[in-house]
């Protein structure tokens, strides 16, 4: 191995840190204790390395967001390849969502709820972003009725589940009716 391969899986190593124990941070303390510091602190780095890798927390938050992006639309995949019918796909595909939503809140506010420098639904979209959406568009474009944009019909339903993850969350739904608000999501706007 050359000292220049050696040096770049050097630096994808650190990055790789990095991003880790941004998450990890924000999963136990929340986003706003990712600070530049707080992470050379942890990963015995100084700052200027970490700003060799990223220019502050917002590009940290968007390499957060990708890897989640990339994640969730793993888990979506493996729920969905497992279920029989497209009710059963559907209603997998939803119960993925929320419970990726559930057990990384961090990451999920990372995705969609931060700045995180990314752009949504252009041209210039990453790869894992649209590749998380492509996760859901094929399990709802096959329910997505008659004259109706399979494109659209997913956004409508990926929305539905953002309010249902975010709601509950927030405590503003009651997390004990999330399967019932799930059954009705499906049996009614999927209408399978």
């Amino acid at each position: 191995m050359s000292v220049q391969e050696r040096k770049q899986r050097e630096r994808a190593e650190r990055e790789r840190l990095i991003v880790a124990t941004a998450r990890e941070l924000a999963e136990q303390q929340g986003w706003d204790a990712v600070t530049t510091r707080q992470l050379a602190e942890r990963i015995e780095y100084s700052q200027p390395v970490l700003y060799s890798h990223f220019r502050g927390k917002r590009e940290i938050i968007g390499a957060v967001a990708l890897q989640g992006a990339t994640e969730m639309a793993a888990a979506v995949r493996a729920a969905t390849a497992a279920a029989d019918g497209p009710r059963a796909r559907v209603y997998a595909l939803a119960r993925a969502y929320l419970d990726f939503a559930e057990r990384n809140p961090a990451v999920y506010d990372a995705i969609f709820q931060l700045d995180g420098g990314l752009a949504y639904a252009q041209e210039e979209t990453p790869e894992p972003l649209k590749d998380a959406f492509a996760a859901l568009l094929e399990s709802l474009g096959e329910v997505a009725g008659d004259g109706v944009a399979p494109g659209l019909f997913t956004e409508m339903f990926w929305a539905s589940l953002h309010g249902l993850a975010t709601l509950t969350r927030s405590g503003r739904l009651p997390p004990e009716d999330t399967e019932p608000r799930v059954e009705l999501l499906v049996d009614r706007l999927a209408m399978v």
